[in-house]
């Protein structure tokens, strides 16, 4: 009986109930793999379509490159109400675009920044440059608002080959836009005195689809503002904007103390805010959100040519967390060219701000003159004219931008 007991009381084990646990932890870990592998597939498919779908251009190729990593980004913002083939946007677009008709703003580049992302991984920087510098243009153009050269080239390009017999019209926009690139971003390389690297195009309509895309940017306002001409009706504080709020905000320049100065400063509010919600909002790790920003991407976007966009979208990651400074650069004084308002600029100051703020070894040449360097004279400028209801030097002198104060959100007026 004992004997039987003991061999009773202990069952012989089921035949693999010590190896299911193993199994499990096997299924789930290729479960976990294949996931994975999906995963990357995934963006690398998002990454390819993004690449093969963008805009590209090579008015880059052959330009000088930055040294030691560091890279410099030049982004362009376009005040074409047209999209990348010239044609019309659709009226339901340019209804809430409240931008008038796409007759008006031609090929201006309304917003002008260099983003300076130092190889070290330190804080990267912003350079704003108003649209209403009166500089030398590249390619013969002679000196005007900085906002112009992309639209003359675009427009003497277009000249140029219809005298040929072109008559094909995407040609001749595809053609004419190639030529306006290179002007405005050898316009601005020649200024500055730094190289670009690349460079992002964007028109009027890519600021309501990006806001769209990533579900609102969040904004901060020290004042409620009202604007008939923009659309702009905001109240004061950290708001969050949906697309056709977001392009009025960063339009507006009408009620503001300083005009198109002010308005830079929206821009750059509007860039730090959308970086911040690019990190918030999980957009990287989302392939619902990161599929709906590729697809405005390729709506409104023009790169240049071999801009590894994978590279940069991780990089963007990091620029997201707040660590970029803005700066607008300074202006002497206000004048008149042709009956046009224009910010009379010091060429040499701004190269020496430039070159103090990321490095004298980074400059191309900080040192060497653009054609026609030294502080830029108004035709038509009145001799100690008021620059306006404030001085011009303290509207951009080379300071960074408010102290954030709205969670992370520069505040502006």
């Amino acid at each position: 009986m004992s004997a039987h007991r003991r061999k009773t009381s202990h069952p012989a084990r089921r035949p693999g109930r010590g190896r299911r646990p193993r199994r499990i932890a096997r299924t789930l870990l290729v479960a976990a793999c294949a996931l994975a592998v999906t995963a990357a597939a995934g963006a690398w498919y998002a990454y390819r379509d993004l690449a093969g779908s963008i805009g590209s251009s090579k008015a880059l190729e052959g330009a000088e490159k930055s040294k030691y990593g560091d890279t410099n980004i030049l982004l362009m913002g376009l005040d074409s109400r047209r999209d990348q083939n010239g044609e019309e946007l659709p009226p339901e677009v340019l209804d809430k675009l409240h931008a008038g008709s796409s007759d008006i703003g031609g090929y201006n580049a309304n917003t002008l920044i260099l983003l300076h992302v130092p190889g070290d991984g330190s804080r990267a920087k912003a350079f704003s440059v108003p649209r209403d510098d009166f500089v030398e243009l590249a390619g013969g153009l002679g000196k005007d608002k900085i906002k112009k050269a992309y639209g003359l080239a675009k427009a003497k390009e277009e000249e140029r080959l219809s005298a040929r017999g072109v008559k094909d019209r995407r040609q001749l926009e595809r053609e004419g836009r190639e030529a306006g690139r290179k002007a405005q971003i050898e316009t601005v390389r020649g200024f500055l005195g730094v190289p670009v690297d690349h460079f992002a195009e964007l028109n009027l309509a890519g600021f309501y689809h990006l806001a769209d895309a990533l579900g609102g940017v969040p904004v901060c306002l020290k004042r409620p503002v009202r604007d008939t001409y923009s659309g702009a009706d905001f109240p004061a504080g950290r708001q969050t904007l949906n697309g056709q709020q977001s392009l009025a905000f960063v339009r507006q320049r009408h009620g503001l103390d300083m005009g198109d100065l002010d308005r830079t400063k929206r821009q750059q509010a509007f860039l730090a805010g959308a970086t911040q919600k690019l990190n918030s909002a999980g957009t990287f790790t989302d392939p619902v959100k990161l599929m709906k920003l590729i697809d405005a991407a390729k709506q409104d976007v023009v790169t240049d040519a071999g801009w590894d966009l994978l590279s940069f979208v991780k990089q963007a990651k990091n620029l997201s967390g707040g660590k970029v400074a803005f700066t607008t650069l300074p202006v002497e004084r206000f004048g008149r060219n042709h009956g046009e308002d224009i910010n009379v600029v010091d060429d040499m100051k701004i190269k020496r701000l430039i070159a103090e703020q990321i490095g004298p070894e980074a400059s191309a040449s900080a040192s060497a003159p653009s054609p026609g360097a030294g502080p830029s004279e108004a035709p038509q400028a009145s001799p100690g004219a008021s620059p306006g209801p404030a001085s011009a030097p303290s509207a951009g002198a080379g300071d960074p931008a408010p102290a954030l104060d709205g969670g992370g959100i520069p505040c502006v007026d």
